[in-house]
């Protein structure tokens, strides 16, 4: 029998106006981790919606070799009979469901046209057991935060009886603690047997569990590595990736911050179905014109919902508390009122909160700034063209034209049509909430320049972030949250990942 148990033979594949894949050749061995690494949109997870049977045989060319025998799926369900499960980047659970419900949501039994409830939800418990996941089976998935949804996708792929299992982003959503565990987990599975093929743009997890790194730029296969024999490194990959050699990850600039020009006092914000329960407890802190200031914490730790909720009141049931913006005090109870006021703020879900999916790149840059490109009411059509080519071009944001939807962009392209959009408002003071989660080392390079840029133009920024290298090599100044509460602030001098974990864990 062959030492592979997945092969891809010259697969292409077309979308209306790109090519995404062309002659992708892969071979994934038996019983190891094989990570795939690339730019986004280089193809990576058009390749594994095509082998999993997102994308029907028929709408690809090529072959699918699967466990020894060329694979006809026309749908997911088909790959999944077969022992093959793939976790996509983007969630895809239903949002009125329960856990457990979502879990075995499609593959259920039933005795007599009856499903035993009580048998699911004890099963399910094991499995989030196994990914760390405290939450009752019952709890409705729209109430938890991305983060602990992400463990309910791999919690749903164990329940399925899998030989190979495809992790696409699978730490996008999660902080350095739970990234770990899953890592972890992922050695575990090796050892059961389980093949695994990793998506991810964290390049120092590729290198702690891959065994195999293929690299994939503009839609081609253009190298393979053994992580050990070859020595690999995060800069061969990255080379490969890019085509070219990044020399700083982190844009260098001078700090100089000025004077204060937000400030907020005993902040506090109700859970909006649990009227008494605080999410965030009496926070207060200020930022300064010219300054990063970074706001990071375990996952749950309240730092969300804080942006969310002085963003217009857009989370809780009720929010307490001052807010002042260049000293006067201001009580903004939509976001078109904290837009109008010089905020601009990025969610961490960019599908659900920063874009319409089913509009095109045009419609959705210019959405936040009507009135600039308006008249009575009117938009000037030639002036909405005008600027969303030149935000397009300004963001490197990969399409054939303004007019294609955004659903059909990669993830990346998505993020950076969410920035562009918070730019075109022109806001004084930018809150990012994980802003490079889901993009590239290219990508991310690009969006900390443009930080830089409103920083250099006298702006201020608000960065949320799970990951403590990017707090470090961007912020001036951190503030370490956890249960709702500011536990500590550091300046970027004295901070080390140590210091903020110790800070979040003890205060």
């Amino acid at each position: 029998m062959s030492e592979y148990i997945l092969e891809i033979e010259n697969m292409t594949k077309d979308f209306p106006g790109v090519r995404a894949l062309e002659n992708v050749t892969l071979k994934v061995k038996k019983g190891e981790i094989h990570s795939l690494c690339g730019e986004n949109g280089a193809g990576k997870s058009t390749l594994m919606s095509c082998i999993s049977g997102v994308y029907p045989k028929g709408e690809y060319e090529g072959k699918v070799i699967f466990k020894g025998h060329e694979t006809h799926y026309q749908s997911v369900r088909d790959s999944e009979k077969e022992g093959l499960a793939i976790i996509h980047q983007e969630l895809a659970l239903s949002p009125y469901l329960s856990i457990y419900e979502n879990m075995f949501l499609g593959h259920m039994e039933t005795r007599f046209g009856i499903i035993n409830w009580n048998k699911y939800i004890h099963e399910s418990k094991k499995y989030l057991d196994t990914v760390g996941l405290k939450e009752p089976p019952e709890t409705i998935v729209s109430k938890m935060g991305v983060g602990k949804q992400q463990l309910v996708e791999i919690a749903r792929a164990l329940s399925k009886k899998t030989d190979l299992i495809i992790l696409d982003e699978p730490t996008s959503s999660l902080n350095d603690d739970e990234s770990e565990k899953l890592l972890n987990l992922m050695l575990e599975f090796k050892k059961q047997g389980i093949t695994l093929v990793m998506i991810s743009h964290k390049l120092n997890e590729v290198l702690k569990v891959a065994d195999t790194v293929t690299v994939l730029r503009d839609g081609k296969s253009i190298s393979t590595y053994d992580v050990k024999n070859d020595s690999l490194t995060e800069e061969m990959i990255i080379k490969d990736m890019v085509g070219r050699t990044l020399t700083h990850r982190f844009p260098e600039r001078k700090s100089s911050p000025g004077e204060t020009v937000m400030e907020v006092k005993n902040w506090t914000v109700y859970h909006p179905d649990y009227h008494s329960i605080k999410v965030v407890d009496g926070v207060s802190f200020y930022l300064r014109r010219g300054e990063i200031l970074a706001f990071c914490g375990p996952m749950g730790a309240g730092r969300t919902e804080l942006m969310m909720s002085l963003y217009g009141k857009s989370y809780g049931s009720r929010c307490e508390g001052e807010l002042k913006i260049n000293g006067k005090t201001h009580t903004f109870n939509s976001a078109r009122s904290a837009i109008n006021a010089g905020l601009g703020y990025i969610s961490e879900d960019r599908k659900s909160l920063g874009l319409v999916l089913i509009q095109d790149i045009k419609t959705n840059l210019t959405h936040s700034s009507l009135q600039k490109i308006s008249k009575y009411g009117v938009v000037n059509k030639q002036h909405e063209i005008k600027e969303a080519e030149r935000r397009c071009k300004e963001l490197n944001i990969r399409t054939p034209s303004i007019n294609q939807y955004v659903r059909n962009l990669s993830g990346g392209n998505q993020q950076k049509v969410v920035v562009g959009k918070t730019l075109q408002a022109n806001p004084d003071i930018f809150i990012v909430d994980e802003p490079t989660r889901g993009i590239d080392v290219g990508a991310k390079t690009e969006i900390y320049g443009i930080l830089n840029d409103m920083i250099a133009a006298g702006k201020s920024v608000i960065m949320v972030s799970s990951e403590l290298p990017e707090v470090l090599g961007m912020a001036d100044r951190i503030y370490v949250m956890n249960e709702g509460k500011i536990k500590g602030e550091l300046s970027n001098n004295e901070a080390t990942q140590e210091k903020i974990m110790h800070l979040a864990l003890v205060g």
